[in-house]
C-alpha cells in the first residue's frame, strides 16, 4: 500500500486505491444456510473465519428447498459459492447438474468425521455436518414407551400428536412405525394407512415443531415423534417428560454442505468447509446446542449430550432414510396420506 508520506501523486494514489476493491472482491465467499441460531453462527463459525481467511463472507438465510430453488435459478451464472441442505435436496442439486464433487483431499478434518457424514449421498457431492435423532418425547407420568407402535395403542392414542407427512418428521416417524409393524417397504403403505384409522383420536398433525410446547405444556397431548434439535424447549418445561429409545430404534436426518458447480471460489468455500467441519467450532456450536457434531473428536459435557445427537453409537445406529428413496416415493407418500389420513 501507498502511503502519503511517499508524496506521491493523486494519480498513483488513485490507482493504488483502486484496485484495493477487486483485490477484496475476490476475496468474498457467499453462502446459503439456514436462517435459525444466526448469532451464535456469527459468533462461533463466520467472524473467526473472516479473521482466519483475510476475506468477507456474505450469508443469505432460507430454507432447503429456497435455497435448491435459487440456485437451479441461476444455474448457468451461480450466485452462491457454497450451501447447505437436506440429504435429498443435495441429491437433487446433484441430478440437476447444480453442484460439483468436493474434493476431500482438501479438507484436513473429513476423516474426523462419523461414516454417515463423510458420504451421504454415495455420489461424493456432499459432505455432512450434523445428524439429528427423532424419536418420541413422553410423560413418563402418564405412559411408557417401548415400541414406536405403542403411539397408536388405544390407551394413548388420543393424547399424541404426529408430524405431517409434508414436514421433514413425517416420513421418518411412518417409517420407524412401519418397522414395529414388522415392515420396511419403502411406499409407508401399512403405517399411513394405520395412522389413518386413528386420524379421528389423534390430537393434531403438526407442521412445526414448535407447535408442541404450547401442547405439552397445556396437557392436550402426552407424546409425539420429535427431531432432537426439538427437545430443549420441551425437555424445560418443568413436566416429567422424557426421550423415549424405542426397541426399534430412533430415525433422524442428516444435514449437508455442497458446493455450487461453476463457483469462482471452490478454494475458498472448501476452505470454509473445513473450518466448520473441524473440532473446536463443532465443538462450540454443540455447546451452544445448535448443531450435533458430525465430527467424532469432539467431547461434550452429560448436559450437553442430554440435549444434542451426540456419540458413535447413535452414529451408527440411526436408521436414516436414504435420500433416492425419499425424492422416488415422495409423490406416492402424499397420495397415500391424502387418501387415508387427511380426507
Amino acid at each position: 500500500m501507498i502511503r502519503s508520506t511517499f508524496a506521491a501523486s493523486a494519480a498513483l494514489l488513485t490507482l493504488a486505491a483502486g484496485a484495493m476493491p477487486a483485490s477484496a472482491q475476490e476475496k468474498t465467499l457467499t453462502i446459503s444456510v439456514y436462517a435459525f441460531a444466526q448469532d451464535a453462527y456469527n459468533r462461533i463459525l463466520y467472524k473467526p473465519f473472516e479473521e482466519k481467511c483475510g476475506c468477507k463472507l456474505v450469508v443469505e438465510t432460507g430454507n432447503s428447498a429456497e435455497r435448491l430453488a435459487k440456485m437451479e435459478a441461476n444455474k448457468n451464472a451461480p450466485v452462491v459459492d457454497m450451501a447447505v441442505m437436506s440429504m435429498a435436496d443435495a441429491l437433487t442439486a446433484a441430478r440437476r447438474g447444480l453442484v460439483q464433487k468436493i474434493d476431500t483431499s482438501k479438507l484436513d478434518n473429513y476423516d474426523k468425521l462419523y461414516d454417515l457424514a463423510k458420504d451421504p449421498n454415495g455420489d461424493g457431492m456432499s459432505v455432512g455436518y450434523t445428524f439429528y435423532a427423532t424419536s418420541i418425547a413422553y410423560r413418563s407420568d402418564k405412559m411408557d414407551i417401548k415400541s414406536w407402535q405403542d403411539l397408536l395403542s388405544d390407551k394413548v392414542v388420543g393424547n399424541i400428536a404426529f408430524p405431517n407427512i409434508s414436514t421433514n418428521q413425517g416420513p421418518p416417524a411412518l417409517y420407524m412405525l412401519g418397522l414395529s409393524m414388522g415392515t420396511n417397504a419403502p411406499d409407508l403403505k401399512k403405517p399411513i394407512e394405520a395412522v389413518g384409522k386413528h386420524a379421528g383420536d389423534i390430537v393434531t398433525f403438526y407442521n412445526r415443531s414448535s407447535q408442541l410446547v404450547q401442547l405439552f405444556q397445556q396437557g392436550e397431548i402426552w407424546a409425539a415423534p420429535i427431531g432432537r434439535f426439538a427437545w430443549e424447549p420441551i425437555s424445560k418445561l418443568g413436566l416429567p417428560i422424557k426421550w423415549a429409545k424405542p426397541k426399534e430404534g430412533q430415525t433422524g436426518g442428516l444435514n449437508v454442505m455442497v458446493v455450487s458447480k461453476g463457483t469462482k471460489n471452490e478454494d475458498l468455500a472448501l476452505e470454509f468447509m473445513d473450518f466448520w467441519l473441524s473440532t473446536k467450532v463443532q465443538k462450540d456450536l454443540a455447546d451452544a446446542l445448535v448443531d450435533s457434531p458430525a465430527n467424532k473428536e469432539v467431547k461434550v459435557s452429560d448436559d450437553v449430550a442430554a440435549n444434542i445427537t451426540y456419540g458413535a453409537e447413535t452414529a451408527k445406529n440411526l436408521k436414516l432414510i436414504p435420500a433416492k428413496v425419499d425424492l422416488e416415493n415422495r409423490d406416492r407418500w402424499l397420495k397415500e396420506w391424502n387418501a387415508d389420513v387427511a380426507q
